[in-house]
């Protein structure tokens, strides 16, 4: 069971810190540019986005990162490894809640009420959109970003758990 748990455990790191990267290069990047842009471009441009983003190569960060953690918190569980138990447990909880559920409740919805305002050729009409749009949407995806980063740090210090009962069990051996 061992390197089942090791396979787990990287695939969970790796999901984890392909959603927090995702993430963060909104907070660093792609909304610094938009809120740079002409309002019309900002709004076409993040509909666009938004439109693209629901895809296979997206969909096993997002959704599969708290089932590899929490499945990866159970195989850590089985094999009575506690401490590694407990903290991918609590990265599957904090992205589950602070990732999935906030985009879901939150950033998904903002996405879909820009998308029914379709295509604004009005300046002031998409400044106004914009306006309304662009901070709340930045602050919630710096929330999930932290949650993300969170649950990185977690994933992280899960491995360091698992390593550690490993070379304790090495010199035991």
């Amino acid at each position: 069971m061992p390197i089942v748990l090791w396979i787990f455990a990287f695939s969970a790191l790796a999901l984890t810190g392909a959603i927090f990267g995702f993430f963060y290069a909104w907070v660093c990047s792609t909304m610094w540019g938009l809120d740079v842009a002409e309002p019309r471009v900002a709004v076409a441009a993040m509909q666009a986005m938004n439109a693209s983003v629901r895809n296979i190569v997206f969909a096993p960060a997002f959704f599969g990162t708290p089932i590899a953690l929490a499945l990866t918190a159970l195989l850590a569980g089985l094999t009575r490894r506690p401490a590694a138990a407990s903290a991918f447990g609590a990265a599957a909880l904090v992205y589950a809640v602070g990732g999935l559920y906030l985009t879901l409740s939150v950033n998904v919805p903002m996405n879909e009420a820009l998308a029914a305002e379709g295509a604004v050729t009005d300046p002031d009409r998409a400044q106004a959109i914009w306006a309304a749009y662009s901070p709340r949407w930045q602050l919630f995806n710096q929330i999930r970003t932290a949650a993300s980063g969170i649950a990185l740090l977690l994933t992280g210090l899960g491995l360091v758990f698992l390593g550690r009962r490993t070379q304790a069990t090495m010199i035991v051996s």
